[in-house]
């Protein structure tokens, strides 16, 4: 695998899509170049971030109730 394949690969990588044949390439690619492995830190420590600021909140209990209330008044 060179980098430009590398480069086209790492989201489906990071998302858990890729055939194990391609995550063992990509692997065997990361372990000998040391630019790839630093992307692959920053493109994972990117994903953390935006997944835990993106993480579903639910709406408080007592908002949850007026609005099925809310729902049912106009039904």
């Amino acid at each position: 695998m060179l980098c430009d394949d590398y480069k086209r690969v790492v989201y489906f990588f990071l998302d858990g899509s890729l055939s194990q044949r391609r995550v063992l390439e990509l692997q065997t690619h990361i372990s000998i170049c040391h630019h790839c492995e630093e992307r692959t830190t920053i493109h994972r420590k990117l994903r953390d971030f935006v997944r835990k600021r993106l993480a579903p909140v639910s709406a408080p209990e007592h908002l949850k109730v007026r609005l099925v209330q809310s729902i049912r008044v106009a039904e």
